[in-house]
């Protein structure tokens, strides 16, 4: 009986975790006297969750909703944060670990970057700071990863491409319609802003459905009915010789359809869990992948984004093959601290990738494989 009750008072605290928004990692008590609007010293922010706490306390509710919100009762987007937790980690010891950093360089669609990670396309960037979108491209360049502007952006996508540094590499996101007119004169602009490749969304081709941003009046950027079939996709790519990314990829179907249309590279996304709850992760994704169709991974670029607030969170996802980790509410929460917020958020995700691959006893960040994971789920939940 006693089990029996024990057993039942778990399920219903399971039931009705609280939800989370960042851990408790003591920013709290470190800074006990911070007043609501008050922005902290950016000395203090240690990892990528401290920089959602300093944008909650800073930024006008509406503002800060808008970056928050997920779809419906937000499921999605408290599993992106939650799934990496259900997977262990299967550290090696003995080994020489201590080249690790050397390893972080990688290459995406053959440009170079110094790490295996991106900053995802995320729209109004104005919603942070005035400098909006300039601060992520300077950003990314002074860090040397590669930025992924968004098309509903706090700046034009000519603005945005005024601030490149010299032989910096950037790609342009884009919602379309089938107005091919209207479609030509976009990739026009890209092209001539020196955009490297086109990431293609097609995981929004209805509005999202947001409750907590409806509140605020700050709904999804683009709320058409979109058309978005292979046949779209070709279409586009003859109107342009820029590579266009899919972004939005849920499924192993789906990934092997991306190969069978000639598409450079995917972005495993589920729009940060804000178009459709009950959509899977990209970790899931990666995983179905890996087990259905692991050969994916060595015809086609798989990128992912989507609740990575850590290094180990990056590492799960290269194991199973992913190539490069995108990173997007972290960075719009770093971005109220300007240019250099932005740059610390990636300074600090850096650093954790490297101590935490070194401390699973990965040699080489790029030989890390599916063996330095328990694949089995251990069913936790917050």
């Amino acid at each position: 009986m006693r089990a029996a009750l024990i057993s039942a008072l778990a399920a219903g605290a399971a039931a009705t975790r609280p939800f989370l928004n960042e851990p408790d990692t003591g920013i709290e008590l470190a800074l006990p006297d911070l007043a609501v609007g008050a922005l902290p010293d950016l000395k203090s922010m240690v990892g990528l969750p401290d920089f959602e706490y300093a944008a909650r306390n800073y930024l006008p509710a509406r503002n800060y909703t808008y970056y928050r919100n997920g779809a419906a009762g937000e499921w999605s987007y408290r599993n992106n944060l939650e799934v990496f937790g259900r997977y262990r980690l299967r550290p090696r010891t003995m080994v020489d670990i201590t080249n690790i950093e050397s390893t972080l360089p990688t290459t995406i669609l053959g440009h170079n970057f110094s790490a295996p990670i991106f900053i995802s396309p995320a729209a109004r960037a104005d919603y942070g700071h005035p400098d909006a979108e300039l601060n992520l491209m300077r950003a990314a360049a002074a860090e040397n990863i590669l930025y992924m502007p968004a098309l509903y952006a706090g700046k034009t996508i000519e603005q945005i491409a005024e601030v490149k540094a010299d032989g910096q590499v950037a790609f342009q996101q884009v919602y379309l319609t089938t107005n091919e007119t209207a479609t030509k004169i976009l990739f026009d602009r890209i092209k001539a802003s020196d955009a490297k490749a086109i990431v293609y969304t097609v995981d929004s081709a209805a509005d999202g459905n947001r409750h907590r941003a409806a509140r605020f009046g700050v709904t999804s950027a683009d709320s058409d009915y979109s058309l978005i079939t292979w046949d779209e996709y070709k279409k586009l790519s003859a109107m342009t010789d820029l590579p266009i990314i899919i972004k939005g990829i849920m499924t192993v179907e789906d990934a092997e359809a991306a190969i069978e249309n000639n598409v450079p590279a995917i972005v495993l996304s589920n729009h940060g869990g804000r178009q459709l709850d009950g959509s899977p992760s990209s970790l899931e994704v990666a995983l179905e992948i890996y087990e259905k169709d692991p050969e994916i991974f060595k015809k086609i670029e798989v990128y992912a984004d989507g609740g990575v607030r850590y290094g180990a969170d990056v590492l799960k996802l290269l194991s199973l093959g992913v190539k490069a980790v995108g990173i997007g509410r972290p960075i719009m929460f770093s971005n109220v601290f300007g240019q250099p917020g932005v740059e610390k958020a990636i300074q600090l995700l850096k650093h954790e990738i490297a101590i935490d691959a070194g401390n699973l006893g990965v040699p080489d960040l790029k030989k890390i494989d599916a063996s330095y994971v328990k694949w089995t789920p251990n069913n936790w939940y917050s």
